[in-house]
């Protein structure tokens, strides 16, 4: 039975973009499991702008982080005791955080079973996220929908996109990047991530080239390459544009967006995005853009744990043959093999300009 009113909610998900965006289906479903439900989160200052932007979100709350001042961590204390939440959700348990919860009085305070900080926390669930069973997201819907459990409230069905950008906004970005990059907007439109964010293992520059020119060779579709890039990899996007220009693959990179969010809504213009397992991925996933993730073979980061939250049919993976040594070579993925498969899948799927293809759409 759901409660007669809502429950102000604090979410922390204070680490890498990625992990963030695999957190927005948990929100959707703590928001929309009551109207009343107010649901704050605990970010870093990088996760921050993208935040704000979520529609599940009311109130963003910056982290200082372990190495902020005390002056910092004691005004933060200070919020939360004053934000009087009836629940605290922490998706990735740290001694600092469940402390703080627990200084900070909130009654009701659910993590995972995992390392001692789980004393701080009055319910705990048993995941055992390290057997990587099941992907992230989903770990972090099961976290979500047990808190409801907790406040009587009845966990809501939640389906992608999660991030639900309007029809309108999708084709004004495909617009404006038609007429920055000299783009047909009537091509499909490949947007290729080659950097790692220094927290991912990755194809090689030469790898994503060979890649490309096989899905193009391999693709009667007429298609654009768009090289996306994050700080300090702009020289390595520019290093795989040059080697596709020498092999008459005409490729442009995106310029650098006006921050962070601008450049997540770029994203919505594409009609496939190829990246390793990356912020980026994990914000087309959340768009619902179709996604091609490459990943290495080792328990803690298989293509499953790691699964971006579009729709099974918007999504492909592919990482290296089983290896107890080689788990992390990505040079034994089968290239040839891997592009044969996104050749074939890709025309499968709608262009990004027509309205009809996110069902998110409004």
């Amino acid at each position: 039975m759901t409660l007669s009113k809502g429950r102000r909610i604090l979410v922390v998900r204070n680490d890498k973009l990625g992990d963030f965006m695999l957190a927005w289906p948990a929100l959707a479903c703590l928001k929309r499991a009551h109207p009343g439900n107010r649901i704050s989160v605990l970010v870093p200052a990088y996760t921050a702008p993208l935040a704000e932007c979520c529609p599940w979100i009311d109130e963003v709350i910056l982290d200082p982080g372990a190495e902020g001042t005390k002056a910092a961590q004691r005004a933060l204390l200070e919020r939360l005791r004053t934000g009087r939440f009836d629940a605290l959700l922490t998706l990735f348990s740290t001694p600092r955080v469940g402390w703080l919860g627990w200084r900070a009085r909130i009654p009701l305070r659910l993590a995972p079973a995992t390392k001692w900080a789980q004393v701080f926390y009055n319910r705990r669930v048993v995941q055992r996220r390290s057997r990587s069973a099941r992907p992230e997201y989903r770990y972090n819907l099961e976290l979500a929908e047990s808190l409801l459990a907790a406040m009587h409230q009845s966990p809501p069905r939640v389906e992608p996109p999660y991030w639900p950008l309007a029809a309108e906004t999708r084709r004004q970005e495909r617009r404006g990047l038609a007429e920055e990059l000299n783009l047909d907007p009537a091509c499909r439109w490949a947007f290729v991530h080659p950097g790692s964010g220094g927290s991912a293992v990755n194809l090689s520059l030469d790898q994503y080239a060979d890649l490309v020119t096989a899905i193009a060779e391999s693709s009667d579709l007429e298609s654009k390459w768009v090289l996306t890039f994050g700080p300090r990899e702009r020289d390595a996007a520019q290093h795989l544009a040059d080697r596709l220009h020498a092999r008459d693959i005409p490729a442009v990179l995106l310029p650098p967006r006006a921050g962070l969010t601008a450049f997540a809504r770029s994203l919505a213009a594409a009609d496939l995005l190829i990246a390793g397992s990356t912020g980026p991925l994990h914000v087309a996933g959340c768009l619902d853009v179709p996604t091609v993730g490459f990943y290495p073979a080792k328990r803690s980061a298989t293509p499953l744990r790691w699964q971006t939250c579009n729709r099974e049919t918007h999504r492909l993976a592919f990482s290296p043959p089983p290896g107890r040594d080689s788990e992390t070579d990505m040079t034994r993925i089968d290239i040839p093999a891997a592009a044969a498969r996104i050749a074939e899948w890709w025309p499968t799927l709608p262009v990004a300009g027509d309205a009809t293809s996110s069902p998110g759409a409004v």
